[in-house]
């Protein structure tokens, strides 16, 4: 497929470019440990089968990761987020956490629960993460088995849950909404409020697979719901519409059509954080799986990398007139989650838009000027 952006100058300074940006090189990092994982959700846009020897021969070694760790930390690195996959699938997820813990780091870990012993208690206990986040992808047994496929799991859900919860860990709960868990959707509203001190959170918005495996990108579309039933659901949550009403002016741009800019990105990629992806890459973001803005951490630096892709991506200009026309200049693209490492993943270029998408934001614009 061939792509039709172009840079539009020579790359700056990278030294000149980060000191006028920030006075730090970074703030934060992701850490991907894994893409395997021992659910096998129908949204999911990154998870291998726990098993996937293939997949776990091509994980970063302890070693590789500290060393990563490392340069992070050097380069002004405060906060980790630890993910997947399922970090706990990890061996050596005790030995990393500890790492970052000695490093000086925050460190919040996302995990599906299930795997939750004892032995991460005491961890946590001793040295508690900034966050701990849990996805609820139900609160019965039907219900989780519709979203993740493995119904022997749920038992372990509510066991591993149950373990952070009386030990007084803190836990984030959330919720990703699709198809399979819509009709219980109030329950698990319900039951996160009870069992966390923060506002609940859902995410109605799912987007394609990393690999762009055909099939899963099929699966992943009939689980979604329609722009309709996501501005329903949201309307239904007072918290979030007061805030998406509270918020109307700046999500709404009445003088969006007189922007000429052609540069795709114009979000703060690349500008404090990145992402290391389970398989060795860099990436500036979790969606950014577009290979020219992607780098190997096995045979480069953190820092060799980013004086290269983070002033390349600020200069990328499109001559799609459609995106250039439509995206940059629509007055709802705030209500929208397309973004071009999202429009990668659903069109194969980084400036098209998504159908889908903008049926969203049309549907949460009406739904705010109704009200």
């Amino acid at each position: 497929m061939t792509t039709t952006y172009t840079t539009t100058q020579s790359l700056p300074d990278f030294d000149l470019w980060q000191k006028k940006r920030d006075n730090n090189a970074l703030f934060s990092f992701t850490l991907e440990l894994t893409a395997r994982c021992n659910n096998n959700c129908r949204h999911c846009y990154i998870n291998l089968p726990e098993n996937d020897h293939k997949a776990k021969a091509e994980e970063l070694t302890t070693e590789e990761i500290k060393n990563i760790i490392d340069q992070a930390v050097e380069l002004g690195a405060v906060w980790c987020l630890v993910t997947g996959g399922e970090p706990l699938l990890r061996e050596d997820f005790e030995e990393i956490y500890l790492y970052l813990k000695r490093k000086g780091l925050l460190v919040t870990v996302f995990t599906n629960a299930t795997l939750i012993t004892q032995k991460h208690i005491d961890l946590f206990k001793k040295y508690p993460p900034r966050d701990l986040e849990v996805t609820v992808y139900g609160i019965t047994a039907k219900t989780y088995a519709a979203v993740t496929r493995r119904a022997d799991l749920f038992p372990e859900f509510q066991r591993g849950l149950d373990l952070l919860l009386k030990n007084a860990i803190k836990v984030n709960l959330k919720n990703v909404t699709i198809k399979a868990n819509l009709n219980e959707f109030q329950e698990i509203a319900d039951f996160c409020r009870k069992h966390t001190r923060d506002p609940f959170r859902f995410d109605p918005l799912i987007h394609l697979r990393f690999d762009r495996d055909e099939k899963r990108n099929e699966e992943i579309r009939d689980q979604r719901l329609s722009s309709e039933q996501i501005a329903d659901l949201e309307r239904s949550d007072e918290a979030r519409f007061s805030a998406m009403q509270e918020s109307c002016e700046r999500l709404i741009l009445p003088n969006a059509p007189e922007i000429t800019r052609r540069t795709v990105f114009s979000c703060g990629v690349g500008a404090g954080d990145f992402v290391v992806g389970c398989n060795g890459y860099y990436r500036h973001c979790s969606s950014l799986w577009h290979p020219d803005f992607m780098a190997d951490l096995r045979s480069q630096t953190v820092i060799e990398i980013r004086k290269v892709l983070v002033p390349k991506i600020r200069k990328i200009e499109s001559d799609n007139e459609e995106f250039v026309e439509g995206c940059i200049k629509c007055s709802i693209v705030n209500l929208c989650i397309w973004c071009p490492a999202n429009g990668f993943l659903e069109t194969g270029r980084i400036d098209q838009p998504s159908q889908y998408f903008c049926l969203v934001a049309k549907s949460r614009s009406d739904n705010i000027k109704i009200s």
